[in-house]
């Protein structure tokens, strides 16, 4: 074998060991993205078995806000038929804007705050929404690295080969559940 011969099979190997490495690594984050999100799944399939019994007990109380209630039924029925990730994460939005609204509702009346099912029920969605939200830092620090990796060079290349997306970020999306609370003294 030839000394030009040899450098091209070696240079080819060398090219090869390194598309494999990047696009292993690249699996690797993407599988750690999706994993971090079945965590996160844990606490959104306990929201979506809390709020059809929310939903029956404001409805108790507040029969005339269907508008409100239906809405959140189907963020529900749209959150629990979603397939894919960035569906899961876009739908559950929508249903955290649409719980928020009904706990407006609620707000409302004061019979229904006083409702000892209703507490027990709002207590253990505001838990669930916590453990939700501290698991949602790490999904989104896992989704920032996997993006990361398929945005620069020269795994960009290799992403773009295998058909590799971004992947959507789990956020409040509703400017007005961003903002800070106004404090008036």
């Amino acid at each position: 074998m030839t000394p030009i011969l040899l450098l091209i099979v070696v240079a080819a190997l060398i090219v090869v060991i390194a598309v494999i490495a990047m696009y292993n690594g690249l699996q690797r984050r993407r599988i750690a993205a999706e994993g971090s999100f079945a965590d996160i799944d844990v606490e959104l399939r306990r929201r979506h078995d809390l709020i059809p019994n929310l939903v029956e007990t404001v409805k108790g109380y507040a029969a005339h806000e269907k508008e409100t209630l239906t809405a959140v039924m189907q963020a529900r029925a749209a959150a629990t038929q979603a397939r894919t990730l960035n569906e899961r994460v876009e739908t559950e939005g929508a249903l955290t804007r649409s719980l928020g609204r009904l706990m407006a509702v609620a707000e409302a009346y004061p019979n229904l705050k006083a409702d000892g099912g209703f507490m027990k029920l709002q207590g253990e969605l505001a838990e669930t929404e916590n453990r939700i939200s501290g698991k949602r830092q790490g999904f989104n620090q896992t989704v920032a690295s996997y993006n990361e990796a398929i945005a620069v060079f020269p795994s960009n290349i290799v992403a773009g080969i295998f058909g590799m997306k971004v992947l959507g970020f789990f956020k409040e999306d509703d400017e007005v559940a961003r903002a800070a609370p106004q404090v008036r003294f």
